[in-house]
Formats: structure tokens, C-alpha cells, sequence
């Protein structure tokens, strides 16, 4: 399950006008205020306002349909999103949410090889959270070690002490997992 609260910036909203990323936000604001189905209906409403097929809107609503525990209607939107094109830093929280997505359907090899190549993409503020993911994606995959090695060597550029030893350890486990 996951949000997409995150504001959207002008390189990723060219398809979307900008009052409808604002109604887009001032929903995800208030997700805890609704039920699952009215969220649903007004996410489903907004993303009807621009044009079929359209990644934004294919992204919104893989999103909303994720955070409501629908993961199977939100994968085929992810992916048709990614297919029409997203950009902008929507595109790499779809791939983050599609693996996510896919490893709670029981696909946790596609998740890993999803995450695997999005580390590969670029540098960016989401790169703990595709390391975090691709963590948890390991673990449903037997790669436990590997799984722990990533998440400290993430861990590790975060705290106030200690970041070169712990460092030092999560490439020793990633070395013994053989990666």
C-alpha cells in the first residue's frame, strides 16, 4: 500500500492542468478523511477530467487503487502509465509502487528485477526508497542477507554516528550474499 502525497513538480505535470494537481494533492492531503470507496469515486473523477489514457492520470489512479489495497486493478495502471510515457519523478514512484505492488501479489522476482534496474536509472531523493523496496522484495525472494546489506548500507548516509562502520558492514553481508 502507499500514497502518492508527494506535490507534484512542473516537469512532471505537463499532461495535468494545474488546478487539477492541485484537487490531485488536496485529495492524497485528505486521504485518512475518507473510506476506501469515496476516495476511490473522487480519484476516479479526477482522472476522468483529462484525456484517455493519459500517464498522469493512469499514475493517480494506480495509486489510489494501491493505497486502498486494490493492488490487482493498480499494476496493469502503473504499467500503462510507465507505457504512455510518465516522466518526471512520477515515473520512478511508479516503478517504486509497481514493484511494491507486484511483490504483494506474489511477484517478488519481478519486483526485484524492476528495482534492480530503476537503482541503475539515476540518483535521485527516492533512492532509499527503491533501496527500502527492493530490500523488502529480496527478503520475499530468499535473499535475506542481500536484503539487510542493502537496507543498512541506506541506513547508513543517515545517521549522526557510526555511518562508516556501519557502512563497512552492510558491504561485508553484500559480499558474503555474493552480490
Amino acid at each position: 500500500m502507499s500514497t502518492s502525497a508527494q506535490q507534484p513538480t512542473a516537469r512532471d505535470t505537463a499532461s495535468a492542468p494545474v488546478d487539477w494537481e492541485r484537487r490531485v494533492a488536496d485529495l492524497w492531503t485528505a486521504f485518512d478523511d475518507h473510506d476506501p470507496a469515496d476516495f476511490l469515486a473522487a480519484m476516479t473523477a479526477l482522472a476522468a477530467e483529462l484525456p484517455a489514457g493519459d500517464p498522469v492520470a493512469s499514475f493517480e489512479l494506480a495509486s489510489a487503487y494501491d493505497a486502498t489495497d486494490h493492488e490487482e486493478r493498480a499494476a496493469p495502471l502503473y504499467r500503462a502509465a510507465l507505457d504512455a510515457g510518465l516522466s518526471g519523478p512520477r515515473r520512478r514512484q511508479a516503478r517504486i509502487q509497481l514493484a511494491s505492488t507486484l511483490r504483494n501479489l506474489g511477484r517478488a522476482e519481478e519486483g526485484v528485477a524492476l528495482l534492480t534496474a530503476e537503482r541503475e536509472v539515476g540518483s535521485d531523493e527516492l533512492d532509499d526508497a527503491v533501496a527500502a523496496f527492493l530490500a523488502l522484495a529480496l527478503v520475499d525472494v530468499g535473499r535475506e542477507r542481500e536484503a539487510v546489506a542493502l537496507a543498512l548500507s541506506a541506513l547508513s548516509r543517515h545517521l549522526p554516528m557510526y555511518n562508516r562502520s556501519l557502512a563497512h558492514y552492510a558491504d561485508e553481508l553484500a559480499a558474503r550474499a555474493g552480490r
